[in-house]
């Protein structure tokens, strides 16, 4: 994939997680919330970028542009609707 955001925005690709309930039922797709973390996967060269590839991040709840990049799913993020790093 050849993508680069523009100015100071980033390309992110949600992380997958199973939910389940308390009594151990996984729940589709369709029942559950999207996760609001992420992998960043490319960065524009503006300056209010704050994240490198492989960061992952948490992100405003209704934020983002969805696309469709070589039949994977990612978010394009303005970088003021990313809140934050996850430290490991």
């Amino acid at each position: 994939m050849n993508f680069k955001p523009l100015g100071d925005r980033a390309l992110l690709k949600q992380l997958e997680r199973e939910e389940t309930t308390a009594s151990g039922i996984v729940l589709p797709d369709t029942a559950k919330e999207k996760p609001q973390n992420a992998e960043v996967v490319a960065v524009g060269d503006g300056e209010e970028v704050k994240v490198k590839k492989g960061d992952i991040v948490v992100f405003a709840k209704y934020s983002g542009t969805e696309i469709s990049l070589d039949g994977e799913d990612y978010m394009i993020l303005d970088a003021d609707d990313i809140l934050g790093i996850v430290e490991k």
